[in-house]
């Protein structure tokens, strides 16, 4: 049978803007509505904006004094330190848990595997503000199963213990809460990366003796780590903004022991109707973030680099 080549559109030829016209109103209604609310927030951000100028819509123009007013607040600063020590306790705690997960699952039957990644799709698509209430329930002092059980056992301490009003208890429960949501995305993220790796090369790495830990750390690693950094950088950016988790269940108390830079700024905008300084605070955690991420990605690259 003659065969039919490919045709190719002549050199020079414009390409037709049909496939264009198509995904515009997408891309359009996305930039939309990712832009317009952030330059809304930057604009705000310089004016004197509070509940009359949202009434009123006559805000005046004032430069940096707001940011100027963010950063020479000490609260603000207790808040950073705090958010960063957040995010990298939940970045660290997810990652490991993950990878221990992934390494579970690709050493499972089929049988086996497939519960464990049904289990791990059911927790991922549990909604946030229901997760929350449950652990709030679990916790509760009167009614929750965790101090039922822990008097059970004879911890008597533990009979009508109030988890929320204590700052360092209630941020571990935040803590054990996000960790939670998030292992089920990266875990499976992590064992797809392990599909690839060609089961040859552990054959091999056995055969010179190696044992677990170094046939990870010579052979499973260096072939899954741009899937692992890619998964720790998106860890970063869920955990920095992490907001709803901790509205619903603390509000950012008790105090301030679980206000990070999210709750931070909601807290400012709303508590006197200081939406300037709420938005300040919104446009530097974005910096922040950002930051964070050009550091990470900057060494990631220098290190791929050195690989290569």
């Amino acid at each position: 049978m003659p065969t039919t080549a490919r045709r190719r559109p002549p050199r020079g030829r414009r390409p037709a803007p049909g496939p264009y016209l198509l995904v515009a109103p997408a891309v359009l209604g996305m930039l939309y509505l990712l832009l317009y609310p952030f330059g809304r927030a930057l604009l705000i951000s310089f004016q004197d904006f509070r509940l009359r100028e949202l009434i009123r819509g006559d805000a005046e123009f004032v430069g940096l004094r707001n940011y100027q007013t963010l950063l020479g607040d000490p609260r603000f600063w207790e808040v950073v330190r705090r958010t960063f020590l957040f995010m990298a306790v939940n970045v660290l705690a997810i990652m490991i848990l993950s990878t221990l997960v992934a390494l579970m699952i690709e050493r499972l039957g089929r049988t086996g595997r497939a519960v464990v990644l049904g289990s791990l799709v059911l927790v991922w698509a549990v909604p946030v503000v229901a997760a929350t209430t449950v652990f709030q329930w679990l916790f509760h002092s009167e009614f929750g199963i965790v101090n039922e059980t822990l008097t059970d056992l004879g911890l008597t301490s533990f009979e009508g213990y109030t988890w929320f009003a204590d700052g360092g208890s209630a941020l571990t429960i935040l803590v054990v809460l996000i960790v939670w949501q998030s292992v089920p995305f990266a875990a499976i993220t992590l064992y797809s990366a392990l599909t690839t790796v060609p089961a040859e090369l552990y054959e091999s790495a056995r055969l010179d003796g190696a044992g677990a830990a170094r046939v990870f750390r010579s052979v499973t690693f260096p072939l899954v780590r741009p899937i692992f950094m890619l998964v720790v950088s998106l860890e970063v950016i869920w955990t920095f903004k992490a907001f709803v988790q901790i509205w619903v269940m603390t509000r950012g108390g008790p105090g301030d022991a679980t206000t990070i830079l999210p709750v931070y700024a909601v807290q400012t905008a709303l508590a006197s109707q200081r939406y300037d300084l709420g938005s300040a605070a919104s446009m530097v955690t974005v910096l922040l973030m950002s930051g964070v991420l050009v550091l990470y990605f900057r060494q990631l690259f220098r290190q791929e680099g050195e690989h290569l």
